[in-house]
Parts: structure tokens; sequence; C-alpha cells
């Protein structure tokens, strides 16, 4: 795992210049979109993002696998920037540019992420309440959720939103009557 403050340092500058590109061609909306499709694609291969980060492997074998994956599934743009992240050597950032990308993305639509932790998949109507819910907590115009399963909850759910966690988990509850119930003792 790379340190926090140089991953930082190399890909802050990316994303917001992908961010000043977005901008300038309205498509911040599709650039995020693109960018969580990134995610979503390094966060379920760990083939790729070892190929990627691979300095054996040369810079077209990098540019073609990226285009043959990606087809015509992200904004030619997008395509561009991932070449140029590949000829400069960062490409082993992408996941972090792309994460802070969504943060800015996140801080110009005026929106949080809200991680959510649960027992069971939420149907949309709970997700639908809990987005409500943090709107009202945090004064965000929107709300981004970000799910997770933990069977060790027992029940309900945990919240994180930056900081701020909301246990409303059965587990959370157990153990608060527990500390209740030990100050009697």
């Amino acid at each position: 795992m790379r340190e926090g403050g140089i991953t930082s340092r190399i890909a802050d500058p990316y994303a917001e210049a992908l961010m000043s590109l977005a901008k300038d061609q309205n498509l911040t909306d599709q650039f995020g979109e693109d960018a969580s499709g990134l995610l979503n694609l390094l966060q379920e291969s760990e083939d790729l993002r070892q190929f990627l980060a691979s300095p054996v492997v040369n810079t077209d074998a990098k540019k073609t696998a990226l285009h043959q994956i990606l087809g015509d599934q992200v904004h030619p743009l997008i395509k561009n920037f991932l070449d140029l992240l590949v000829d400069h050597r960062r490409i082993i950032f992408l996941e972090d540019i792309c994460r802070k990308y969504l943060v800015l993305l996140r801080e110009l639509k005026q929106a949080v992420l809200a991680e959510v932790t649960s027992v069971v998949e939420l149907t949309d109507k709970q997700k639908q309440a809990i987005r409500e819910r943090v709107k009202q907590v945090t004064g965000a115009h929107e709300v981004d959720l970000e799910t997770r399963l933990d069977p060790s909850l027992l029940g309900g759910v945990l919240i994180q939103v930056g900081s701020q966690v909301y246990d409303l988990s059965l587990r959370g509850q157990l153990r608060r009557l527990s500390l209740q119930l030990n100050t009697f003792a």
C-alpha cells in the first residue's frame, strides 16, 4: 500500500485537472460515472491492477489492454486521460485519482458520501430513506451511498458520513446496553 501523502501529491493534481476538463466540456457527471466504473473494474480485477502496475509491461500493451477492456464504455476524453497516465507512468495511481475526482464531484454538487453497512442487501426504499435522513442531518443536496454487508451487525445499519458514525445496528445497541449495565455493577 502506498503512503497517503505521496499518493495525494501525485493523484490530486491529476484528479483536479480531470475535473477542470470535465467542467470545461460540461461532462462532470459523465466523468463521474466513468470514474465509478473504473473503480469498480479495478476493485473486481486484481489481475488488471497488477498488469497496470507492472513495470515490465510496456506502455503500448497497457494502452491496448485498457482500450480493449473499456471499448465504448467510457468517454473518449477519459481514454485519452488514461493514455496520458500510462505515458507518464502514473497509471498505478488511477484508483486514487478516480476516488479524488469523485470527492471533487461531490463537493461541486454539494453532496456527501454515506457508507452504509448492513446485514442484508437494502431495498431501494430503505436506501432512499437513508439518503433523506442523511440530507436532513448534513444539509447536503445529494447523498451518494456506498453499501456493504456485514453479518456481525446482527441487524440494523451502520452509517458513516465523513468522520461521523451513526450506529443503528443491533450489535451497537447491545454494546450500549452492556455499557449501561456495567455502570450499575
